[in-house]
């Protein structure tokens, strides 16, 4: 089905099956809009489904990954809601988060420069984040006197970061610079700002070329057993494993070994 989004752009390439969803606002460090939270929303669980789409890259435009929530379109808005206006877009801004979790496609947020609140959550909500030397993360909601446990940050970066570096970045709403952020395990790779683009393409290429059906899996077992006990998680595991040994990938990769040959994963 065609992707025709108003507010970011979208490119599907059907050789690599990988998705790019370019953040296009430039001029505002790709601050994001009530229309943006929406659509970005309603792209990542209509993609999801779509059979030649394997992987989706999310970045930005110009020198920003994003700065977070515009705001003269939305703060100035926000204060001439009542608690159940706020609450619906409060919501809204989870809801974002939530059909990035649970996109059943690899998402791989590239990191093209700065990345701040709602930004910076969008990279936590990821499954990999390539980011280039000079974007600095701030989770900075505590700055403006919200809570730091926005879009599911308290969820997200303990399970990124561990609690005591998620306490101090969601506490003080400081940035930190790249090295930092790659240090503490908050980026899983830090490059060059003209190669962000690049290795987050090869890194996309890679995980669409493996087999789908596992990867998916892989996404929602970790969602999942993040809340289960330890005796559940074995037993669940089973179950996912004996359901994927009936995968036809799982068969594709043991002649591919045999006959010497890469597989070629459906």
């Amino acid at each position: 089905m065609p992707i025709a989004p108003k507010s970011f752009l979208y490119e599907h390439n059907l050789e690599t099956k990988v998705a790019t969803i370019t953040l296009n606002r430039p001029e505002r460090l790709n601050a994001l809009t009530f229309e943006v939270y929406r659509e970005l929303r309603d792209t990542f669980r209509q993609i999801g489904s779509e059979p030649d789409l394997r992987a989706i890259i999310l970045t930005g435009s110009g020198r920003a990954f994003c700065s977070g929530g515009d705001v003269e379109d939305i703060i100035g808005a926000l204060f001439e809601r009542d608690f159940e206006g706020l609450l619906a877009f409060t919501r809204l801004t989870c809801d974002l988060i939530l059909s990035i979790r649970e996109c059943p496609r690899p998402v791989i947020a590239a990191l093209n420069g700065t990345v701040a609140g709602a930004g910076a959550v969008m990279a936590s909500a990821a499954d990999i984040r390539i980011a280039s030397k000079n974007a600095k993360i701030g989770f900075v909601f505590t700055k403006v006197g919200l809570s730091g446990a926005d879009m599911g940050a308290a969820w997200l970066l303990p399970r990124i970061v561990g609690i005591g570096h998620a306490s101090e970045l969601l506490m003080t709403g400081d940035f930190i610079p790249a090295e930092e952020a790659h240090r503490i395990g908050l980026y899983n790779h830090l490059v060059s700002q003209e190669r962000v683009l690049e290795f987050a393409a090869q890194f996309a290429g890679k995980l669409a070329a493996g087999p789908s059906f596992a990867l998916e899996i892989t996404k929602d077992s970790l969602n999942r057993e993040a809340t289960m006990d330890l005796t559940s998680a074995f037993e669940s595991e089973a179950q996912i494993q004996a359901a994927c040994m009936q995968n036809p990938n799982f068969r594709e990769a043991y002649e591919a070994f045999v006959a010497k040959r890469k597989p070629k994963f459906v």
